[in-house]
């Protein structure tokens, strides 16, 4: 399991990620996962958080702000089960 939670600084960034209608829909799945993550050490990301989080860091026309709230996500997802 992972143990580790959303930052105070990388959950306001998603917020604000969330809030804009120029953000594209994968930064928004990560930015939403990266939300439920806050404070809840018991969650992880999802594949589908984690395919949207790997799309927005590939992606070049993707801001900072975005990029570590998609680095942040892929960072909580936890060990793959074999």
């Amino acid at each position: 399991m992972n143990k580790k939670v959303t930052s105070e600084d990388i959950a306001s960034k998603a917020s604000a990620n969330l809030k804009s209608s120029s953000t594209g829909k994968a930064s928004k799945t990560a930015s939403a996962s990266a939300l439920a993550q806050a404070s809840s050490p018991e969650k992880e990301t999802s594949s589908a958080a984690a395919t949207a989080a790997s799309k927005v860091l590939r992606d070049g026309r993707t801001s900072a702000d975005s990029k570590s709230v998609a680095a942040s996500t892929l960072a909580q997802r936890g060990k793959k089960k074999s």
